[in-house]
């Protein structure tokens, strides 16, 4: 049980730091700060991305467990999506007018942490 609650709790300070170095107070911001990493090196853009790793460990260490395999194909669509938009936004410069707003739009000081709320109890449910 101890163990289950270390690794949940490491889980926890890798999700804030994820969280942390991404915030910012539009979409459009995270997204800047995001591809000023990916532009530096690709490989530390992966890296700045520690609970993947942390999903892939615990895939093998679970033996292919249904909430850890979730936990991974989450991780997987969210590092994608930021990839995409920053294609979109950055590179074709071909943003729609809701997709456009939705970048503009001030986001809550609450809204970074969400993933809190998500991958946990994932996390969670695998260890157990």
């Amino acid at each position: 049980m101890e163990n289950i609650i270390a690794l949940t709790l490491f889980y926890i300070l890798l999700e804030l730091f994820e969280a942390r170095w991404q915030q910012a107070p539009t979409l459009l911001l995270i997204l800047t700060r995001i591809r000023s990493e990916y532009e530096k090196n690709i490989f530390r853009f992966f890296l700045l991305h520690p609970t993947y790793y942390f999903a892939i460990w615990l895939i093998l260490h679970t033996q292919l467990c249904i909430p850890s395999v979730i936990l991974l194909f989450l991780k997987t669509v969210d590092i994608s999506t930021k990839i995409v938009l920053m294609q979109q936004v950055f590179e074709k410069k071909e943003v729609s007018d809701q997709l456009h707003d939705m970048l503009m739009m001030s986001l809550e000081k609450w809204m970074p942490y969400m993933g809190l709320a998500v991958y946990t109890p994932l996390v969670l449910w695998a260890l157990l």
